[in-house]
């Protein structure tokens, strides 16, 4: 076998399997940073001896239990890790390299790893860079691209957030109880993030990162697979079905935005669809729960004429009672707008502008000037589509906004949508 060959089969089996092999090892050391890089030296020993011995039948259990074995000889040679060998390696030293590792064990070990990467201690930044380092199996280099941020700030990132876990002897362990309920909220508003931030880009050109939705999706469902009982993990999974399902239809040919009223909605993913669905019936009343049945009312309407916006409206209404916040009313507003006309929205809208959080949001003035665009004030709509423009990082949604801003001044065409992203 040639070492490009091998070479090959080695990356794409750690992409496949690197977060179980990380977590498998994170388990022995105790420590996220340390077990990546035992996990990479795995690695480097595959690629030393499969050129010569050829692919093992089971390439990933191969990994992790050269993995696992660099682990216990690591808490071997440490005198501080001495009763954790006794605990832990003693159990796991005869395991023979070619035997598949217990999918149970592994399974624990991934939600741990989940845990642990999304750990409150860090920073929102942090904890979305760590996630994909480990979960993700992105290179820093990737996840750079992904956000549009220099290589050596995301490098730092991870850095600095495994020795902030390290200091703060955070626990490689599923939590129980109230302490669970906190961790799995700050697990879940990750994996939001990331989605949202691969479903509507905050800036540079592209409008959709499709690479990070993919592995934002990938991530829930595991999530949702290790914790059934759950509903709000439920409810994420079907909100993120039902946004990805669409997809294919949120550009046209030259990646320009095709906004919500004129999607072909034949393009929409019916297979996402129906996951979404199959999620939602076990969802519970959660934010994520409700932001999926918004989502599925859009997912079930078979053209923009037949969505039921007075649905969506009194949904939002539950929404703002469990997560009261200006984003989500403006969202409301817009549903209000279609149920009972632009004029009901324009002054949920307006109630709006001294909201600090909204300070600065190319939304909000996007949404206000298609509501005065709708109610014939075509001049005042203008401006607001050049104000939106200028507060958008993206280049397509400028592109869009300031081209709704000449059809505005010229006394062109009948109202659209505001620009389609998730609460």
């Amino acid at each position: 076998m040639s070492a490009t060959s091998a070479a090959e089969s080695v990356e794409t089996v750690f992409r496949i399997e690197s977060a179980r092999i990380i977590a498998g090892v994170a388990r022995i050391v105790r420590d996220v940073g340390i077990a990546e890089e035992i996990a990479q030296d795995a690695v480097v020993a595959a690629l030393e001896r499969w050129p010569e011995s050829g692919v093992p039948e089971n390439p990933g259990a191969w990994l992790m239990a050269t993995a696992k074995h660099r682990a216990i000889d690591l808490v071997r040679r440490r005198e501080a890790y001495a009763r954790k060998l006794a605990e832990v390696g003693r159990a796991l030293e005869d395991q023979p390299p070619a035997e598949p590792p217990d999918v149970d064990d592994i399974d624990d070990d991934l939600l741990r790893l989940i845990f642990t990467a999304c750990h409150p201690v860090l920073s929102a930044e942090a904890r979305v860079a760590l996630t994909l380092r480990l979960l993700g199996g992105l290179t820093t280099r990737e996840i750079a691209r992904a956000f549009l941020v220099a290589e050596p700030t995301v490098a730092q990132r991870i850095v600095r957030a495994k020795r902030t876990l390290a200091r703060a002897g955070v626990a490689f362990e599923a939590p129980h109880g109230t302490d669970r309920k906190v961790r799995l909220d700050s697990v879940l508003e990750v994996l939001y993030l990331v989605f949202n931030e691969g479903y509507s880009a905050t800036s540079g050109g592209d409008l959709v990162r499709p690479g990070l939705c993919e592995d934002a999706l990938r991530l829930v469902r595991v999530l949702a697979g290790l914790m059934p009982e759950e509903t709000e993990v439920h409810g994420l999974a079907a909100l993120l079905e039902f946004q990805a399902s669409r997809t294919a239809a949120r550009t046209g040919p030259d990646g320009a935005p095709v906004l919500l009223a004129e999607q072909n909605r034949a393009k929409w993913n019916r297979l996402l669809i129906n996951r979404g669905f199959a999620s939602l019936r076990r969802a519970g009343k959660g934010p994520y729960s409700l932001q999926a049945a918004i989502a599925a009312c859009h997912a079930g309407a078979v053209r923009y004429a037949d969505t039921d916006w007075a649905v969506i409206a009194v949904l939002y209404d539950r929404l703002l009672e469990v997560l009261p916040s200006p984003v989500v009313a403006l969202n409301r507003a817009v549903a209000v707008s279609k149920a009972r006309g632009p004029a009901a929205g324009l002054a949920l809208v307006d109630q709006l502008a001294d909201a600090p959080a909204l300070r600065g949001y190319h939304l909000l003035a996007g949404v206000r000037a298609d509501l005065l665009e709708a109610l014939g004030r075509a001049d005042e709509a203008a401006v607001e589509f050049h104000r939106a423009a200028s507060l958008t990082g993206n280049t397509r949604e400028r592109d869009l906004l300031l081209g709704r801003a000449s059809s505005a001044g010229a006394g062109g065409g009948a109202s659209a949508d505001p620009l389609e992203r998730p609460v």
